[in-house]
């Protein structure tokens, strides 16, 4: 069995490991698995990769396992509870984002289908 060539961005972290030979470089077409990435690279804005993937649990347990119907009607209760979230990234802008597009989620997907979306031009 031959070994895994693994880039050198991952380094030694067991987690960065994991991510790079499970999930990185590899094709995603379900509309909820894109949801999700397209929310918490939102997250990673000016960070470290490797901060969101160790706060992935959090971020799925704090925005309704990015449902996005529930997140397109966050009130401001909901917007504060998660600025007081030490779980996730707490800025205000990332927040209000992840809401805005869950929004935009649900009316590509109800028009096109997400995945068909972003995958229209790859695909060709």
């Amino acid at each position: 069995m031959s070994e895994i060539k693994r880039c050198g961005w991952c380094g030694n972290d067991p987690l960065y490991i994991r991510y790079h030979d499970k999930v990185w470089g590899k094709p995603v077409y379900d509309d909820q698995d894109l949801f999700a990435k397209l929310i918490l690279d939102g997250a990673q804005a000016g960070l470290s990769w490797i901060t969101i993937l160790r706060k992935q649990e959090n971020y799925y347990r704090a925005f309704d396992n990015f449902d996005a119907e529930k997140m397109a009607n966050y009130d401001q209760k909901k917007i504060d509870a998660l600025l007081q979230n030490e779980g996730i990234i707490r800025n205000k802008l990332k927040i209000n984002a992840a809401v805005t597009n869950a929004r935009a989620y649900l009316s590509i997907q109800e028009k096109i289908g997400f995945s068909n979306f972003l995958w229209q031009y790859v695909d060709g």
